[in-house]
């Protein structure tokens, strides 16, 4: 079988990573009116199973796949690390070789980034990124899928992003190098993104601003982002020391007013008066729940493309 991995958008052609894009849209144009259980009529995936491994807890990543999945006429299998032998130490290249014998395409949402590209190294089917703790390249998708749903083509834009240097803005360097928008960071100074990942990007002809403080980063920009500060495995003295680098980083009301009519995305879940206040993430210029339904719509996109099915 003829397939490609979506490891990270950065192995994409600027062509791909645009076509997967409008893939995603024209997806979600086609299911206007239609129940969410309706297959898609052209049943892409008819007769394919898309085994979803996940080391770590889900909400979108698991829904937006699934029923993604089902959409498209296909079927699903979830594996949860606890209830399978991964749980009690099988090795990754194992467990890829045998998962291959049962699926057509897998799905891992993981913790180090070295185990989705051991079970790509070792496995016979398309291996899909659904998350590691070096990038998460389905949220980004689907969050330039809702910035142009509600702004516009991305190119010449401006995106803001501000607190961690974490794994949602390394995928997000390497869509600015894809999209040609304009990425203005701003993170702590013991927070920032890999600077191997920036000079790459930069390299790339990435249109990268890292900005001294959060103002300079939102003022003229058409969207903000950010995300949660502190992981659930953060122990508590990790925790306080993360709040306190981050907190001059919150999205207030007024940042926001410093952008160009911007609106304003999280990956969630999200922490009110944390990471980002309340009147913010519940007000008006918020799209947080279009960026949580458009996951649905990119992993659709994104499971034709990997079984060459786009179009068909």
């Amino acid at each position: 079988m003829s397939y490609q991995n979506f490891i990270d958008l950065n192995d994409l052609t600027k062509a791909q990573a645009r076509q997967l894009l409008d893939d995603a849209h024209q997806r979600k144009a086609a299911r206007a009116g239609l129940p969410k259980g309706t297959v898609d009529p052209d049943a892409p995936l008819r007769g394919y199973a898309l085994a979803m491994v996940f080391d770590k807890p889900s909400t979108r990543t698991r829904l937006s796949f699934d029923l993604g999945m089902r959409q498209l006429g296909g079927e699903t299998m979830i594996i949860n690390q606890a209830e399978t032998q991964l749980g009690r130490g099988e090795s990754m290249s194992d467990t890829a070789q045998v998962i291959s014998r049962f699926a057509d395409i897998a799905m891992l949402r993981t913790g180090p980034h070295e185990k989705l590209t051991e079970f790509a190294k070792h496995g016979s089917i398309p291996v899909i990124n659904g998350l590691t703790a070096f990038s998460h390249p389905c949220q980004i998708l689907a969050d330039l899928m809702t910035f142009e749903e509600h702004k516009g083509r991305l190119n010449g834009q401006r995106i803001a992003w501000l607190g961690d240097g974490n794994n949602v803005l390394v995928s997000f360097i390497h869509a600015a190098a894809l999209f040609d928008f304009e990425l203005a960071i701003a993170c702590p100074p013991d927070f920032m993104p890999p600077q191997a990942v920036l000079d790459e990007a930069l390299a790339s002809g990435a249109r990268i601003v890292v900005c001294a403080t959060p103002e300079a980063a939102v003022t003229g920009a058409a969207c903000v982002v950010t995300d949660c500060w502190v992981s659930m495995s953060d122990d508590p003295a990790t925790a306080q020391k993360r709040a306190k680098a981050f907190a001059p980083y919150q999205v207030t009301q007024k940042l926001m007013d410093l952008g160009d009519a911007a609106i304003f995305m999280h990956c969630l879940p999200a922490y009110r008066e944390s990471e980002v206040a309340a009147e913010v993430i519940d007000g008006p210029q918020s799209v947080i729940f279009d960026e949580a339904e458009n996951r649905c719509h990119a992993q659709k996109a994104i499971l034709t493309f990997c079984l060459n099915t786009a179009g068909k």
